[in-house]
């Protein structure tokens, strides 16, 4: 769930508001968004996130517009032909297949204490699942909801003790790596996929939003626009720098973090995930050494360091020397960024954000290093 709509969602909760949540469940052909985004449409019309802008935009608000005077959560399928996009001036053809639910005082007591719960165990740090139902042949579209824990524990009801199971057991394998899915259950509670009959009972699995973070090691020249145009994409910022001429929070306005200490001694306390992103851009080759060995075997999501080709062919070849696999380091991002001829801090800034957001969309894409 985008943290623009998780914020919009908050104030509707808190305010008595009326609402309709539009998430994209499927697509096929050219659309602009992918199975998961959505968009939160309030009564006078405004919105929060986007399901792709132009493009029969306009068409899905209408229909959430509907749903909030029905209270009637909906399926609708919205067909982005290339004559509606015409008009628009996008190109578009395919299919973008919606789920539009009612949030408002007319929801049933529980859906709504449910979302609550839900807002309070974000705040809380844990990293519940949000499930609701979103095709059954019962008349309980939107209104049956499960959270479920990283433990297993649950609360809410999706309307029968056997398909709470069924939802329990096929969770995992449905969310993969904390990704939005859908879970199409045949009418024995089984999984089925996509292409098979229409299923019995389908269902939406949100994680929640991870903020992705990037860790720049190195306050120098191209730290600091990569740093500002991070913060405007969203990232979280940690900046590090052993000179406090560097790593000082006047000189980094928008990280989040910065930290003015040892490179060998920070990483040792920084927490790097697989949502982390880390940018080695240091002042020399002494101090790249002691990052990427400290960060190569940890589950950062990308890890790619400035350099020239001959100077990150050395640095390698020693690492290899003290052990270090080479499938590990083939998997460092460098030289840095995207090939589109960089020259300034700004440009170099631009390609090292490129790059990470490409991995970050595309986590299981085959990596392949520049020649």
């Amino acid at each position: 769930m985008d943290k623009e709509v998780i914020k919009a969602l908050r104030v509707v909760l808190e305010e008595g508001l009326e609402a309709t949540l539009i998430t994209v469940v499927k697509v096929l052909g050219s659309v602009p968004r992918k199975p998961g985004a959505q968009m939160l449409v309030f009564a006078d019309g405004t919105t929060a996130g986007t399901i792709g802008g132009g493009c029969g935009e306009a068409d899905a608000k209408r229909e959430a517009l509907q749903v909030m005077t029905t209270h009637q959560a909906k399926k609708y399928s919205l067909n982005m032909t290339a004559d509606i996009a015409e008009d628009e001036g996008m190109v578009c053809g395919g299919i973008m297949e919606l789920f539009i639910d009612y949030l408002g005082p007319q929801c049933d007591s529980e859906q709504i204490a449910l979302l609550e719960n839900y807002f309070v165990s974000l705040d809380h740090g844990e990293s519940p699942l949000l499930v609701t139902v979103t095709e059954s042949n019962e008349d309980n579209l939107g209104k049956k909801m499960m959270i479920i824990q990283k433990d297993g524990q649950f609360s809410g009801d999706l309307g029968s003790p056997a398909l709470n199971r069924a939802v329990l057991e096929n969770r995992e394998d449905s969310s993969g790596k904390a990704s939005f899915a859908i879970l199409n259950l045949d009418d024995s509670l089984h999984r089925c996929g996509n292409n098979e009959a229409k299923p019995t009972v389908q269902l939406m699995l949100e994680p929640p939003v991870c903020k992705a973070q990037l860790l720049i090691l190195g306050g120098g020249h191209i730290a600091l626009p990569l740093a500002g145009m991070a913060e405007i994409l969203g990232f979280e910022v940690s900046v590090v720098d052993d000179r406090p001429s560097f790593a000082n929070p006047g000189r980094f306005r928008t990280a989040n973090r910065v930290i003015c200490n040892d490179f060998e001694r920070a990483l040792d306390e920084l927490e790097i995930g697989t949502q982390t992103h880390v940018v080695i851009v240091t002042r020399g080759h002494r101090h790249d050494k002691v990052c990427l060995k400290k960060v190569i075997h940890r589950p950062a999501g990308y890890i790619g360091m400035i350099g020239s080709r001959r100077r990150v062919k050395s640095l390698f070849a020693e690492l290899q020397g003290e052990g270090i696999p080479e499938e590990r380091l083939q998997q460092v991002y460098s030289p840095i960024g995207l090939k589109i001829g960089a020259e300034t801090p700004e440009e170099i800034a631009l390609c090292i954000l490129g790059e990470i957001i490409n991995v970050h969309k595309n986590p299981d894409k085959k990596i392949i290093r520049m020649a």
